[in-house]
């Protein structure tokens, strides 16, 4: 890989994840692109092209994770952007649209493994993948590291009655997003005064497979915000919560 910037995008073979690689590696980013499966991982890569490299990471597997990360050590020798992508909304293959996910995930009656497995992915993998890149984080000259939420995670937002998707907020998805975003703040706290910078970014409603394909804007449109934060130099803030174009969300 060349030794210019250097990043890591978990949850990336397809989808906004994939997205966000291939316009960093526009950029002249040299990325990891982390896929749990390998051989979609390659695939993703081979399609983005020259840039991005495949690489074997399950956010829910210790040693998968520890891999990822001393093979990054071993290229490059550090990391100066992490974007935590990761995630999913279900584990559950039976489910015909978001409407039944929804009512199949309301507190009354959701299966406590199911909020476990979505918060293995959304919470504690973005945990774990944190603190195996903060060394090689630690070593780059203008480290960042960029966690993808969403707005349902806003509990101002969702407590709000008059918001239009007030009733969509349920134990599994949304409360893991509202998870990550305290997990997110206790990075940014740990790392004040460090040059180490964290955001949280609340992407577009993208027509993927994390929602059924039922969404309403383009993998491209649902991710500037990620991208634009992800681009960021030195000079750019740490600590913010947003959505496009740089519109703060409440926590």
């Amino acid at each position: 890989m060349p030794a210019n910037r250097i990043a890591l995008v978990t949850g990336a073979n397809q989808g906004m994840g994939k997205q966000v690689v291939k316009e960093l590696v526009s950029d002249g980013v040299a990325v990891f692109l982390g896929a749990r499966d390998l051989d979609r991982g390659e695939k993703a890569a081979a399609e983005i092209g020259e840039g991005a490299t495949a690489l074997q990471l399950d956010v829910t597997d210790a040693a998968s994770i520890a891999r990822a990360a001393e093979r990054i050590r071993e290229e490059v020798g550090r990391l100066d952007l992490l974007v935590n992508n990761a995630a999913i909304s279900t584990t559950r293959t039976d489910v015909r649209d978001m409407e039944e996910l929804r009512a199949s995930g309301q507190p009354s009656v959701v299966s406590l493994d199911e909020v476990r497995a979505v918060w293995e992915v959304n919470v504690f993998g973005a945990m774990a993948v944190y603190q195996a890149m903060l060394p090689l984080l630690g070593r780059s000259s203008d480290p960042r590291i960029v966690n993808v939420t969403s707005a349902q995670g806003s509990l101002t937002t969702m407590a709000d009655p008059a918001f239009p998707f007030h009733k969509t907020f349920e134990p599994v998805y949304s409360a893991s997003k509202a998870a990550l975003n305290a997990v997110t703040l206790s990075m940014m706290i740990e790392l004040e005064g460090t040059d180490i910078k964290v955001n949280l970014v609340s992407p577009g409603f993208a027509n993927t497979a994390l929602v059924n394909f039922e969404g309403t804007e383009s993998v491209e449109d649902a991710c500037r915000e990620v991208v634009r934060v992800a681009r960021l130099g030195p000079d750019g803030p740490t600590g913010t919560f947003t959505l496009w174009n740089g519109v703060e969300l409440p926590w």
